[in-house]
C-alpha cells in the first residue's frame, strides 16, 4: 500500500478515536451526577429540547411552552421538566451542543421515567451540519446516557416541527430530507418509538409568527401530540 495512504487512513482512524473519547467522556461525566437513588412517584417526565421546547418568545414559557402545557394535562401524578436550551444542537462537534449545557446534566440528575428528544432544528444551520456525518452517532450516545439512568426511562424520539422560512440560518430542506430521515433511522435501531411534530405543522404558518417558533397555540398542539402519543392509553 502507498505509505500516503497508509498516513492518511492512520489520521482518520486517530480523529475518530479520539472523537469517540471524547463523546465518552462527556456521556461519563454527566452519569456520575445519577448515583443517587430515584424515587418511584410521581412519575418524572424529561423534556429535552432546543429554543421551541424551551418556550422562545412565549410570554410565560413556565406555563405555556409545550411542557408546562404537557404537566397541567397530566396532573400531580406527574411531574413534568422543561430542560429545553435555546440554539442548541444535537450534534456535539457544531456551536451550541446540547450534551454540553448544565440543562443536560440536570436532566439526567432528575433521573425521568420519561423522556422526550426533540433537537435536530438547530442542526441543520449551514455550518452545524457539515457534521452531519456524527448525528446518528451523537443521537446513540444521548439516547444511550438516558438509558443507562437506574430509572430505565421511557424514551420517544420526536420529529422536528418545520421552519416556515430561513431564520437564524434554519433550513427546512435539511429538517426534512437530512435531519428527520436520520432520526427514523436511529429509532428503528434502537427500537425507539416516534413522535411525529412534523406533519401536523405543515402549511399552518400562522402557529409561527417568527417562521420558526410556535406561538401559544402551536404550543399547546405539540403538548396536545405528545399526550395523545404517550399518555392517553396511560391515563
Amino acid at each position: 500500500m502507498d505509505k500516503r495512504k497508509q498516513t492518511s487512513n492512520g489520521q482518520k482512524q486517530t480523529i475518530k478515536t479520539d472523537y469517540m473519547k471524547k463523546i465518552r467522556l462527556i456521556l461519563m461525566s454527566a452519569l456520575v451526577l445519577t448515583l443517587a437513588a430515584c424515587k418511584s412517584e410521581p412519575v418524572r417526565v424529561a423534556c429535552v429540547g432546543d429554543s421551541i421546547t424551551y418556550g422562545h418568545g412565549i410570554q410565560d414559557r413556565l406555563n405555556d411552552a409545550y411542557p408546562g402545557v404537557l404537566g397541567a394535562m397530566l396532573g400531580d401524578k406527574y411531574e413534568v421538566r422543561n430542560f429545553g436550551v435555546s440554539g442548541s444542537t444535537m450534534m456535539t462537534g457544531t456551536d451550541k451542543p446540547y450534551m454540553n449545557e448544565q440543562a443536560y446534566k440536570d436532566a439526567l440528575e432528575f433521573c425521568p421515567d420519561i423522556v422526550t428528544i426533540k433537537l435536530g432544528t438547530n442542526d441543520s444551520k449551514p455550518y452545524n451540519w457539515k457534521e452531519s456525518g456524527h448525528f446518528k452517532q451523537d443521537l446513540k450516545i444521548l439516547i444511550e446516557s438516558f438509558g443507562n439512568l437506574p430509572s430505565k426511562p421511557e424514551i420517544w424520539l420526536c420529529l422536528p416541527v418545520p421552519a416556515m422560512g430561513g431564520a437564524w440560518n434554519i433550513n427546512d430542506s435539511v429538517i426534512f430530507n437530512g435531519v428527520i430521515p436520520y432520526i427514523k433511522e436511529v429509532a428503528q435501531e434502537e427500537d425507539l418509538p416516534v413522535i411525529d411534530l412534523y406533519t401536523p405543522f405543515q402549511g399552518k404558518r400562522e402557529y409561527f409568527p417568527d417562521t420558526i417558533h410556535p406561538n401559544e397555540d402551536g404550543e399547546k398542539l405539540i403538548a396536545e401530540i405528545i399526550f395523545d402519543r404517550i399518555f392517553a392509553k396511560k391515563r
